[in-house]
């Protein structure tokens, strides 16, 4: 058992923090990605036997992450309804303008469509590979590459219709 407890405690300290920012990604609530992340521990504590490769630990979590918030869904509609993404406070100070710059590049994300906005997500926040995603998502590897070369142009084509940052990219 003390074993078993040092092995969730270890995972735990580790990927919490990746955890809670991919669940923020999927539901735009601090509070609920909160829940999202204790309920994927829990059912992790659960099943924590049947996990043999500590190295697939954090796909194994995201995946049960993902379930959770799919279950969420099953158990209750929500109403559909405009949002104000709650900034997460980063450790670094930076200047106005980068915060602005992060705010919008946040808000253009969150507006793909949401099969081009996991694998990106996933990728950019996660530092999955395509492989990787392809497994979480149970998807064609190929399918993963194309859908995220289809939403960084997406991203980039809306990037450039903002005043902003015209003219930084070639």
């Amino acid at each position: 058992m003390a074993s078993k407890q040092v092995r969730y405690e270890a995972l735990v300290r580790a990927l919490h923090g990746d955890l809670f920012r991919y669940g923020y990604w999927l539901c735009h609530d601090k509070h609920v990605a909160e829940d999202l992340v204790q309920e994927t521990f829990l059912r992790a504590w659960r099943a924590l036997d049947s996990l043999k490769d500590e190295k697939a630990a954090k796909s194994w979590l995201i995946t049960i992450l993902r379930r959770e918030n799919a279950r969420r869904f099953e158990r209750k509609r929500f109403d559909m309804s405009e949002y104000d993404e709650v900034s997460i406070a980063d450790t670094h100070a930076i200047g106005h303008e980068q915060e602005m710059e992060n705010y919008l590049l946040r808000e253009k994300i969150a507006q793909l469509p949401e099969e081009y906005r996991e694998p990106l997500v996933l990728q950019v926040l996660g530092g999955y590979s395509g492989a990787e995603i392809a497994k979480q998502l149970d998807l064609n590897k190929n399918t993963v590459m194309t859908r995220l070369f289809r939403a960084r142009n997406q991203l980039k084509e809306s990037l450039e219709d903002e005043p902003m940052f015209r003219g930084q990219f070639n």
